[in-house]
Protein backbone atom coordinates (compact mmCIF):
# COMPACT_ATOMS: atom_id res chain seq x y z
CA UNK A 1 0.00 0.00 0.00
CA UNK A 2 1.45 3.57 -0.98
CA UNK A 3 1.99 6.08 2.05
CA UNK A 4 -0.40 8.64 1.19
CA UNK A 5 -3.65 5.23 0.82
CA UNK A 6 -1.79 4.56 4.38
CA UNK A 7 -1.86 8.00 5.42
CA UNK A 8 -5.87 8.82 4.21
CA UNK A 9 -7.22 5.13 5.66
CA UNK A 10 -5.81 6.77 9.18
CA UNK A 11 -7.21 9.61 8.75
CA UNK A 12 -10.40 7.54 7.71
CA UNK A 13 -10.40 5.44 11.07
CA UNK A 14 -10.99 8.00 14.01
CA UNK A 15 -13.91 9.49 11.79
CA UNK A 16 -15.31 5.92 11.29
CA UNK A 17 -15.02 5.24 14.78
CA UNK A 18 -16.87 8.15 16.11
CA UNK A 19 -19.47 7.94 13.44
CA UNK A 20 -19.83 4.31 14.97
CA UNK A 21 -19.91 5.35 18.51
CA UNK A 22 -22.53 8.30 17.34
CA UNK A 23 -24.40 5.83 15.84
CA UNK A 24 -24.35 3.51 18.98
CA UNK A 25 -25.61 6.95 21.25
CA UNK A 26 -28.33 7.61 19.17
CA UNK A 27 -29.74 3.90 18.90
CA UNK A 28 -29.43 4.13 22.84
CA UNK A 29 -31.50 7.34 23.12
CA UNK A 30 -33.75 6.12 20.44
CA UNK A 31 -34.49 3.06 23.03
CA UNK A 32 -34.55 5.80 25.92
CA UNK A 33 -37.20 7.49 23.85
CA UNK A 34 -39.42 4.95 23.31
CA UNK A 35 -39.61 4.23 26.67
CA UNK A 36 -40.53 7.47 28.29
CA UNK A 37 -42.79 7.55 25.13
CA UNK A 38 -44.79 4.47 26.24
CA UNK A 39 -44.84 5.98 29.79
CA UNK A 40 -46.65 8.85 28.57
CA UNK A 41 -48.58 7.33 26.75
CA UNK A 42 -49.59 5.25 29.73
CA UNK A 43 -50.06 8.00 31.63
CA UNK A 44 -52.24 10.23 29.35
CA UNK A 45 -54.48 7.25 28.57
CA UNK A 46 -55.12 7.43 32.89
CA UNK A 47 -55.53 10.88 32.46
CA UNK A 48 -58.47 10.28 30.15
CA UNK A 49 -60.23 8.46 32.30
CA UNK A 50 -59.27 9.96 35.11
CA UNK A 51 -61.33 13.09 33.63
CA UNK A 52 -64.57 11.19 33.89
CA UNK A 53 -64.23 10.36 37.62
CA UNK A 54 -63.54 14.36 38.30
CA UNK A 55 -67.25 15.09 37.43
CA UNK A 56 -67.65 13.12 40.98
CA UNK A 57 -64.10 13.21 42.54
CA UNK A 58 -63.61 17.01 42.22
CA UNK A 59 -60.58 18.42 40.10
CA UNK A 60 -57.77 16.30 39.87
CA UNK A 61 -58.91 14.06 41.95
CA UNK A 62 -59.04 16.46 45.02
CA UNK A 63 -62.13 14.96 46.56
CA UNK A 64 -65.81 16.85 46.72
CA UNK A 65 -67.97 16.78 49.99
CA UNK A 66 -68.17 13.29 50.64
CA UNK A 67 -66.81 11.99 47.81
CA UNK A 68 -63.48 10.74 48.86
CA UNK A 69 -60.40 12.41 47.51
CA UNK A 70 -58.44 10.02 45.14
CA UNK A 71 -55.53 12.61 44.19
CA UNK A 72 -52.11 11.27 45.83
CA UNK A 73 -53.21 8.22 46.92
CA UNK A 74 -51.03 5.22 46.23
CA UNK A 75 -51.64 3.47 42.78
CA UNK A 76 -52.04 -0.13 44.73
CA UNK A 77 -55.17 1.46 46.99
CA UNK A 78 -57.06 3.24 44.01
CA UNK A 79 -56.53 0.12 41.94
CA UNK A 80 -57.40 -2.33 44.90
CA UNK A 81 -60.67 -0.75 45.95
CA UNK A 82 -61.28 -0.07 41.93
CA UNK A 83 -61.01 -3.77 41.51
CA UNK A 84 -63.29 -4.68 44.41
CA UNK A 85 -65.86 -2.72 42.81
CA UNK A 86 -65.44 -4.06 39.65
CA UNK A 87 -65.62 -7.74 41.59
CA UNK A 88 -68.83 -6.82 43.73
CA UNK A 89 -66.74 -7.39 47.08
CA UNK A 90 -66.91 -3.87 47.49
CA UNK A 91 -70.39 -2.29 48.24
CA UNK A 92 -70.69 1.06 46.26
CA UNK A 93 -73.72 3.46 45.17
CA UNK A 94 -72.87 3.62 41.41
CA UNK A 95 -69.28 2.59 41.76
CA UNK A 96 -70.01 -0.84 41.05
CA UNK A 97 -71.12 -0.33 37.77
CA UNK A 98 -68.39 2.00 36.26
CA UNK A 99 -65.86 0.13 37.54
CA UNK A 100 -67.49 -3.08 35.31
CA UNK A 101 -66.64 -0.93 32.24
CA UNK A 102 -62.92 -1.00 33.00
CA UNK A 103 -60.31 -3.72 31.91
CA UNK A 104 -57.43 -4.31 34.60
CA UNK A 105 -54.88 -2.07 32.42
CA UNK A 106 -57.23 0.81 32.54
CA UNK A 107 -57.64 0.70 36.15
CA UNK A 108 -53.91 0.17 36.52
CA UNK A 109 -53.59 3.14 34.24
CA UNK A 110 -56.33 5.60 35.93
CA UNK A 111 -54.37 4.90 39.44
CA UNK A 112 -51.07 5.57 38.36
CA UNK A 113 -52.51 9.09 37.08
CA UNK A 114 -54.07 9.59 40.39
CA UNK A 115 -51.02 8.78 42.33
CA UNK A 116 -49.49 11.55 40.80
CA UNK A 117 -51.22 14.23 41.40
Amino acid sequence: MSQSRQAATRRRLPVMALAAAGLGLALTAGTVSAEDGMQQMELSHGSIIGATCMGCHGFKGMGSGEIPRLAGLPEGVTAGKMTAYKSGSQEGTVMNRIAKGYTDEEIQAVAAFFAKQ
